[in-house]
């Protein structure tokens, strides 16, 4: 594993960087925002903005990729975020926020792409789940040291907003002065979703209302925080523990993941989000409490997404892999973008506990639709079914493609006896992040 990561170290560290800047204004925002008197539904629709920029980013990046370049292209993607970041505490009006976070959504996305685009680059067939694996958890090793960082200053001033501005700018001189030649990498175009839906109704379906809960926990998660009057430290550790669960459970997820029917693991999973939400609900002023509801609907939320991955494609031939993994992104995006929304709504409309009624209300459709899926085909022998590695729902689609062509390369080694790469069952360890 040494001799995998020593290639890479550099674009690693980057990631970790860019994570640290990217996490600590997402939880910034929801303090911020409720020191400024903005309401839960301006909130809401202020990650929705986000999102919506990360779904455009993902769709357009490889354009201006092909017409200027990797290295130019995520230059300055990087200057339009670290901008981006600084003039938030700047422009403190919910307008003025949303557009500025649709700026950073979509830089966000194609930095992905492009990183991602150096990362697949790097990999080769006996390396490439290993890689994968360090690059998910490099992501969230920074979204949960990012919390951390917020203990370091006040949301009432603007330093803790340049210091996610300089984390952004420092992460690209370790990657831009270590990659030596732009990669060739290039995202399909995305399958249809009528298609995809022909395919595997469950996978895109539940992808799509998993993109809401993921928006949820993650954008309005601090907002809950700030309106229950959780302190900066309390909050911190509440968004530290929605990713540390899913840090913690992928493994065993995975494990299980190719060893019993995937729907059932869904169902599930999706029961665990339910159970947890509703601690969460009854917790009231228990902090405790609160960090375990945290903890578990977390944990079932980045593993459910790799699940929904791996599920559609034991459905689908390897030459239909990469196109899909772009339908299902795009499912995934609008999910994100509509599942603020409502939660936002019914926040505003019947308190800040809401948050867990709302998450709770989409993880239980997620289990009666995978119930309901289980009367309609047989499922996949699990001894023909693609193999489970770990990646992050914000995944841009070269990462994805690149964990279906991982799949693709174990399944033709399990047919042959070999294993080209056992990272197999998710033993990355990758989770979610923001």
């Amino acid at each position: 594993m040494l001799q995998v990561l020593a290639g890479v170290w550099a674009l690693l560290t980057g990631i970790v960087l860019i994570m640290l800047g990217n996490g600590l204004h997402f939880t910034l925002v929801g303090l911020r925002g409720g020191l400024e008197g903005f309401s839960s539904a301006e909130l809401a629709i202020v990650t929705s903005g986000y999102f919506m920029g990360f779904l455009s980013g993902a769709r357009l990046t490889p354009v201006l990729i092909r017409r200027v370049g990797h290295v130019r292209v995520f230059a300055a993607l990087g200057s339009f975020m670290s901008a981006a970041l600084i003039a938030l505490p700047l422009l403190t009006e919910p307008w003025a926020w949303t557009l500025l976070r649709l700026l950073i959504g979509f830089s966000m996305s194609g930095i992905y792409v492009v990183a991602e685009s150096w990362l697949n680059d790097a990999a080769t067939n006996e390396n490439r789940g290993k890689l994968l694996s360090a690059y998910m958890i490099a992501q969230t090793l920074g979204i949960i040291g990012a919390q951390g960082l917020l203990t370091l200053g006040d949301a009432a001033t603007a330093g803790l907003f340049i210091l996610a501005s300089i984390l952004v700018s420092v992460s690209f001189s370790p990657i831009l002065l270590s990659v030596s030649r732009a990669p060739v990498t290039e995202a399909a175009k995305p399958m249809g979703l009528s298609a995809l839906f022909a395919s595997s109704p469950l996978g895109t379906v539940g992808i799509f209302l998993l993109g809401g809960v993921y928006a949820t926990q993650a954008g309005m998660g601090p907002v809950f925080g700030t309106q229950i009057a959780l302190g900066t430290s309390e909050i911190a550790l509440f968004v530290a523990m929605l990713f540390a669960g899913a840090l913690v459970l992928q493994y065993p997820i995975g494990w299980l993941s190719d060893r019993v029917d995937r729907r059932r693991l869904i169902f599930g999973l999706a029961g665990l989000g339910v159970a947890a939400c509703a601690l969460g609900w009854l917790a009231g002023d228990g902090f405790w409490p609160l960090m375990v509801a945290a903890f578990m609907a977390g944990g079932v939320t980045a593993p459910l997404y790799a699940l929904f991955l791996a599920y559609t494609n034991d459905y689908l031939s390897v030459e239909e892999m990469p196109a899909a993994s772009g339908g299902l992104i795009l499912s995934f995006g609008i999910g994100a973008i509509v599942g603020p929304l409502i939660a936002g709504w019914t926040m505003e409309r019947f308190g800040p506990f809401a948050f867990w009624l709302t998450l709770a209300g989409t993880f239980a459709a997620i289990a009666l639709y995978a119930l309901y899926r289980m009367t309609q085909r047989p499922a996949v022998p699990v001894a023909e079914t693609e193999s489970y590695l770990a990646v992050l729902p914000t995944a841009s689609p070269v990462a994805v493609e690149s964990a279906g062509a991982w799949a693709a390369e174990q399944a033709e080694a399990k047919d042959d006896g070999g294993g080209a790469d056992e990272v197999g069952s998710g033993s990355g360890s990758g989770s979610g992040a923001g």
